[in-house]
Protein backbone atom coordinates (compact mmCIF):
# COMPACT_ATOMS: atom_id res chain seq x y z
CA UNK A 1 0.00 0.00 0.00
CA UNK A 2 2.88 2.42 0.93
CA UNK A 3 4.51 1.98 -2.20
CA UNK A 4 1.55 3.00 -4.36
CA UNK A 5 1.44 6.42 -5.98
CA UNK A 6 -1.82 8.62 -5.85
CA UNK A 7 -3.38 8.94 -8.89
CA UNK A 8 -5.42 11.95 -7.54
CA UNK A 9 -4.28 15.34 -9.41
CA UNK A 10 -3.16 13.20 -12.08
CA UNK A 11 -3.62 14.47 -15.53
CA UNK A 12 -4.22 11.80 -19.07
CA UNK A 13 -0.36 11.49 -20.67
CA UNK A 14 -2.26 12.83 -23.87
CA UNK A 15 -2.94 16.51 -21.76
CA UNK A 16 0.70 15.87 -20.07
CA UNK A 17 2.66 15.10 -23.48
CA UNK A 18 1.17 18.11 -25.53
CA UNK A 19 2.96 20.35 -23.58
CA UNK A 20 -0.10 23.19 -23.47
CA UNK A 21 0.14 26.10 -20.99
CA UNK A 22 -1.70 28.49 -19.37
CA UNK A 23 -2.15 31.41 -21.39
CA UNK A 24 -1.35 29.80 -24.52
CA UNK A 25 -3.65 29.93 -27.53
CA UNK A 26 -4.79 26.38 -28.10
CA UNK A 27 -6.57 24.83 -31.58
CA UNK A 28 -7.43 20.93 -31.06
CA UNK A 29 -8.38 19.90 -34.69
CA UNK A 30 -10.85 16.82 -34.64
CA UNK A 31 -12.02 14.79 -31.75
CA UNK A 32 -11.63 10.71 -30.30
CA UNK A 33 -11.69 11.16 -26.51
CA UNK A 34 -13.53 14.08 -25.07
CA UNK A 35 -11.76 13.76 -21.70
CA UNK A 36 -8.76 14.24 -23.39
CA UNK A 37 -9.94 17.33 -25.36
CA UNK A 38 -11.99 19.10 -22.44
CA UNK A 39 -8.81 18.67 -20.46
CA UNK A 40 -6.47 19.46 -23.26
CA UNK A 41 -9.42 23.02 -23.33
CA UNK A 42 -8.97 23.86 -19.42
CA UNK A 43 -5.36 24.26 -19.75
CA UNK A 44 -4.85 27.42 -21.52
CA UNK A 45 -7.30 29.21 -18.92
CA UNK A 46 -9.00 32.54 -19.01
CA UNK A 47 -5.28 34.23 -20.00
CA UNK A 48 -5.21 31.70 -23.43
CA UNK A 49 -7.89 30.56 -25.44
CA UNK A 50 -8.71 27.49 -26.47
CA UNK A 51 -10.73 26.08 -29.34
CA UNK A 52 -11.90 23.25 -31.07
CA UNK A 53 -12.73 22.77 -34.65
CA UNK A 54 -14.65 19.40 -36.03
CA UNK A 55 -15.80 18.17 -39.19
CA UNK A 56 -19.47 17.31 -38.29
CA UNK A 57 -22.20 18.37 -36.02
CA UNK A 58 -22.16 15.19 -34.20
CA UNK A 59 -18.66 15.81 -32.81
CA UNK A 60 -19.66 19.18 -32.46
CA UNK A 61 -22.43 18.17 -29.88
CA UNK A 62 -19.67 15.75 -28.02
CA UNK A 63 -16.88 18.70 -27.67
CA UNK A 64 -19.79 20.60 -26.29
CA UNK A 65 -20.97 18.09 -23.68
CA UNK A 66 -17.13 17.34 -22.51
CA UNK A 67 -16.30 20.97 -22.09
CA UNK A 68 -19.64 21.69 -20.40
CA UNK A 69 -18.36 19.49 -17.98
CA UNK A 70 -14.82 20.67 -17.15
CA UNK A 71 -15.98 24.00 -17.14
CA UNK A 72 -13.53 25.51 -19.75
CA UNK A 73 -14.32 28.61 -22.08
CA UNK A 74 -13.86 27.22 -25.38
CA UNK A 75 -14.50 27.79 -29.02
CA UNK A 76 -15.93 25.28 -31.08
CA UNK A 77 -16.64 25.49 -34.39
CA UNK A 78 -17.68 22.96 -36.69
CA UNK A 79 -15.78 23.43 -40.26
CA UNK A 80 -14.17 21.45 -43.69
CA UNK A 81 -11.02 20.21 -41.54
CA UNK A 82 -9.15 21.33 -45.07
CA UNK A 83 -10.07 25.05 -44.73
CA UNK A 84 -9.81 26.38 -41.19
CA UNK A 85 -11.88 29.31 -40.39
CA UNK A 86 -9.12 30.93 -38.07
CA UNK A 87 -6.64 33.70 -39.06
CA UNK A 88 -3.15 33.03 -40.25
CA UNK A 89 -0.73 32.95 -37.10
CA UNK A 90 -3.62 32.56 -34.70
CA UNK A 91 -2.48 29.72 -32.36
CA UNK A 92 0.67 29.16 -30.48
CA UNK A 93 -0.05 25.07 -30.36
CA UNK A 94 -2.42 22.45 -32.48
CA UNK A 95 -3.60 19.47 -31.37
CA UNK A 96 -4.37 17.08 -34.00
CA UNK A 97 -6.19 14.07 -32.76
CA UNK A 98 -5.83 11.44 -35.21
CA UNK A 99 -6.34 8.13 -32.88
CA UNK A 100 -9.32 7.19 -35.51
CA UNK A 101 -7.34 7.96 -38.25
CA UNK A 102 -8.43 11.57 -38.93
CA UNK A 103 -5.09 12.16 -41.16
CA UNK A 104 -5.55 8.85 -43.42
CA UNK A 105 -9.53 8.68 -43.87
CA UNK A 106 -8.91 11.48 -45.64
CA UNK A 107 -6.21 10.35 -48.26
CA UNK A 108 -2.45 11.88 -48.98
CA UNK A 109 -4.14 15.39 -50.58
CA UNK A 110 -6.74 15.32 -47.91
CA UNK A 111 -4.07 14.94 -44.75
CA UNK A 112 -2.10 17.76 -46.65
CA UNK A 113 -4.57 20.07 -46.74
CA UNK A 114 -5.18 19.60 -42.89
CA UNK A 115 -1.28 20.30 -41.66
CA UNK A 116 -0.52 22.66 -44.03
CA UNK A 117 -3.80 24.72 -42.83
CA UNK A 118 -2.09 23.63 -39.51
CA UNK A 119 1.19 25.41 -39.90
CA UNK A 120 -0.70 28.32 -41.81
CA UNK A 121 -2.79 29.23 -38.47
CA UNK A 122 0.22 28.70 -36.21
CA UNK A 123 2.61 31.85 -34.99
CA UNK A 124 6.14 31.52 -36.08
CA UNK A 125 8.06 28.98 -33.65
CA UNK A 126 4.24 27.90 -32.97
CA UNK A 127 4.33 23.85 -32.42
CA UNK A 128 1.53 20.86 -33.75
CA UNK A 129 1.07 18.01 -31.92
CA UNK A 130 -0.40 14.67 -33.22
CA UNK A 131 -1.72 12.69 -31.03
CA UNK A 132 -1.99 9.06 -33.06
CA UNK A 133 -2.31 5.34 -31.40
CA UNK A 134 1.20 3.85 -30.12
CA UNK A 135 2.42 0.63 -29.78
CA UNK A 136 0.30 -1.53 -27.82
CA UNK A 137 2.16 -3.14 -25.01
CA UNK A 138 1.83 -5.68 -22.31
CA UNK A 139 -1.95 -7.24 -21.60
CA UNK A 140 -3.48 -4.73 -24.82
CA UNK A 141 -0.50 -5.84 -27.21
CA UNK A 142 -1.99 -9.76 -26.98
CA UNK A 143 -5.41 -8.99 -28.26
CA UNK A 144 -4.91 -6.12 -30.91
CA UNK A 145 -5.28 -7.00 -34.39
CA UNK A 146 -2.94 -6.19 -37.76
CA UNK A 147 0.59 -6.18 -37.98
CA UNK A 148 3.25 -5.61 -35.88
CA UNK A 149 5.04 -2.48 -37.35
CA UNK A 150 1.43 -1.23 -38.37
CA UNK A 151 1.31 1.46 -35.86
CA UNK A 152 5.20 2.69 -36.44
CA UNK A 153 4.62 2.96 -40.52
CA UNK A 154 1.81 5.84 -39.16
CA UNK A 155 3.82 7.23 -37.33
CA UNK A 156 6.68 7.24 -40.11
CA UNK A 157 3.81 8.58 -42.50
CA UNK A 158 2.99 11.33 -39.85
CA UNK A 159 6.64 12.43 -39.51
CA UNK A 160 6.99 12.77 -43.26
CA UNK A 161 3.73 14.28 -43.95
CA UNK A 162 4.27 17.00 -41.04
CA UNK A 163 8.00 17.84 -43.11
CA UNK A 164 6.49 17.62 -46.06
CA UNK A 165 4.11 20.78 -45.15
CA UNK A 166 7.25 22.22 -44.04
CA UNK A 167 7.59 22.07 -40.43
CA UNK A 168 10.97 21.88 -38.73
CA UNK A 169 12.12 19.65 -35.64
CA UNK A 170 9.55 16.73 -36.48
CA UNK A 171 10.05 13.99 -33.93
CA UNK A 172 8.27 11.62 -32.18
CA UNK A 173 8.00 12.87 -28.58
CA UNK A 174 7.37 9.10 -26.78
CA UNK A 175 5.19 6.18 -27.83
CA UNK A 176 3.42 4.89 -24.40
CA UNK A 177 0.25 3.95 -22.92
CA UNK A 178 -1.02 3.17 -26.92
CA UNK A 179 -0.44 6.96 -27.65
CA UNK A 180 2.26 8.06 -30.19
CA UNK A 181 2.84 11.84 -29.73
CA UNK A 182 4.71 13.29 -32.44
CA UNK A 183 6.10 17.13 -32.41
CA UNK A 184 6.80 19.47 -35.03
CA UNK A 185 7.77 23.84 -35.14
CA UNK A 186 6.51 25.77 -37.57
CA UNK A 187 9.63 28.29 -38.60
CA UNK A 188 9.40 31.07 -40.55
CA UNK A 189 12.51 31.04 -42.54
CA UNK A 190 13.78 34.71 -44.11
CA UNK A 191 12.86 35.55 -47.76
Amino acid sequence: MFLRQSAVGREPLAVTMSGVRLGERALQIGLNDPLIASVLAAKPGLSGHSAIVVQDEASGERAKSAVAKSGAFVEITVSSLEHLPFEEGSFDVAVIHNREGLLTTLGAAGSARILSESRRILRSGGRIIVLENGTASGFRALFRSGAAGAGQDAGDATIRGLEAAGFRAVRTLGDRDNYRFIEGTKVDLPK
